[in-house]
């Protein structure tokens, strides 16, 4: 019994196939963020635009804009803080954004990831 056993698993480690790494498309993405609501000090609205959370959301929505399935890999440059002047009673202050952040977005390479019957 043992030997049937042993032979057995012998049989399915050399006769099983490995698992197909999936493969993905990647494509860099360079795109400027709205600028935020209302007027601040330039400092304070600087801050405001380059906050994290600004940064990465934004880059999401940049990677949603390609199609279903993409998604972010990485963020390679948070670009630059760009501010224009407030008009009317918010006079000399300024409401930024950022110009030129780059993304690298990724999906799944269409066939790889085993979802089409009899392809591996």
């Amino acid at each position: 019994m043992k030997r049937n056993f042993t032979w057995l698993a012998v049989a399915l480690v050399v006769f099983s196939g490995g698992a197909s790494a999936s493969e993905y498309i990647f494509r860099d993405l360079m795109a400027n963020t709205l600028p935020s609501p209302g007027c601040a000090a330039e400092a304070e609205a600087i801050a405001k635009a380059t906050k994290p959370y600004n940064i990465n959301n934004y880059s999401k929505r940049f990677c949603q804009t390609q199609g279903y399935g993409w998604y972010v890999s990485e963020v390679k440059d948070n670009g630059k803080a760009v501010c224009e002047d407030c008009t009317g009673a918010d006079a000399g202050k300024k409401q930024c954004h950022v110009e030129d952040v780059v993304v690298t977005c990724k999906r799944l390479k269409p066939g790889t990831a085993g979802l089409i019957p009899g392809k591996s």
